[in-house]
């Protein structure tokens, strides 16, 4: 094992350390002047030698600080898609991060040739889990890259990650605790603040309305929609009932509802989706809500514009409270003030989620590992 001395290969430290004894010793012989002058020039040697060491050791940790800080420092940063979600490209033609999205140094490709150049390389699970894309192990990894482990469904439709560990640098999820958070919506303040909001009451025909296509019995909210149900009348929605709604009726429908049921199917931290900002947010419905604690809403949503399921005692004193609240019109409006201040952002681009890695790709550790993959999808999970 070759020894290193302020990053200096052994040789070359043994080589400069002789070359300083010998003109030591050197320095010691002759008369009283020349011992003089050859103390002067020992001393001159001395100080060189110093010298030398620490220009050696200042370019060499310079060199290796390159070398470790080259894929993190380097200006533009180019993102790899391995295989598009769901199977549905998208043009990526132009600048697109910058030009759609304002984000500058941020080059996104699919040509799977630029492996060798990326760096960072992101992975669908649900193309993962399914076997429709396998990891490239067999090709040689540069070093530095990073492969982001990308996911927007639950735990519980993650499917089982245990082959996946000591793979992944990154996570890419909803989860506000993932590396690169990207979330189904957000809020936006309005550049001018209004102190006009819509009537809220203009053709509301129905108190509480629910689209739902994906039902199941031993769902948390398929037993809180039929007690809720058995209190106050609720319209519902989708193809489970047999009344799908096309996208150009949705937001319409919702929009003649007091209340909208914004249930998730599975119930996870963070894990709030389209049902709240597309649906009920953009329907002009007060959101009816159940899923991830009512912390992780208050965390995201604005406030006072939800109603948490969990804030009742029990699913009939929701539904009395809902009521209530139809009839009482400077109530119900209250819960839509935060439009004087904020905007709703809906996230349905690929594009731009991936985009988003380039503001985070500096600050994250170069050499993280997720050793245990399925243990840090799966912690989410509520019971």
């Amino acid at each position: 094992m070759q020894l290193k001395l302020c990053g200096v290969s052994q040789p070359t430290a043994t080589k400069n350390w002789v070359w300083c004894r010998l003109h030591w010793s050197a320095s010691y012989q002759g008369d009283p002047y020349t011992k003089k002058m050859k103390w002067c020039s020992m001393k001159r040697g001395l100080l060189f030698c110093i010298l030398s060491g620490l220009l050696l050791c200042l370019h060499n940790g310079w060199r290796e600080a390159n070398t470790y800080n080259y894929w993190k420092s380097t200006a533009n940063v180019t993102i790899l898609v391995w295989k598009w979600p769901f199977g549905r490209s998208y043009s990526l033609k132009g600048n697109v991060c910058l030009d759609l999205y304002k984000i500058p140094n941020c080059t996104l490709v699919d040509q799977r040739s630029l492996f060798p150049s990326a760096h960072v390389v992101v992975f669908h699970n649900r193309e993962l889990v399914k076997g429709s894309q396998q990891l490239p192990i067999e090709l040689p990894r540069p070093q530095g890259q990073r492969w982001a482990w990308m996911s927007l469904e639950s735990p519980n439709h993650n499917g089982n990650l245990k082959k996946f560990a000591n793979i992944f640098n990154m996570t890419i999820s909803y989860r506000r605790d993932a590396d690169v958070t990207i979330p189904y919506g957000e809020l936006l303040p309005l550049e001018t603040e209004s102190n006009l909001v819509e009537d809220s009451h203009i053709n509301k025909t129905s108190l509480v309305c629910w689209v739902v296509s994906n039902y199941r019995n031993q769902h948390r909210r398929s037993q809180v929609y039929k007690e809720l149900s058995a209190t106050v009348p609720v319209k519902v929605y989708g193809r489970w009932n047999k009344m799908p709604l096309s996208s150009e009726d949705l937001l319409p429908t919702i929009s003649r509802c007091y209340f909208y049921l914004a249930f998730e199917n599975s119930l996870a931290k963070d894990y709030v989706t389209e049902k709240l900002w597309h649906n009920a947010y953009k329907g002009g419905a007060v959101p009816v809500v159940l899923g991830p604690p009512i912390c992780d809403y208050k965390a995201v949503a604005p406030e006072h514009s939800f109603i948490h399921v969990d804030e009742f005692s029990s699913v009939r004193e929701l539904g009395k409270y809902l009521q209530r609240l139809a009839e009482d019109r400077k109530r119900y409006e209250e819960y839509f003030n935060w439009k004087k201040h904020w905007r709703v952002k809906v996230h349905g681009d690929w594009r731009e989620r991936l985009c988003k890695i380039c503001l985070q790709y500096n600050s994250l550790p170069q050499h993280k590992v997720y050793s245990d993959l399925e243990a840090w999808d799966k912690k989410a999970l509520i019971t």
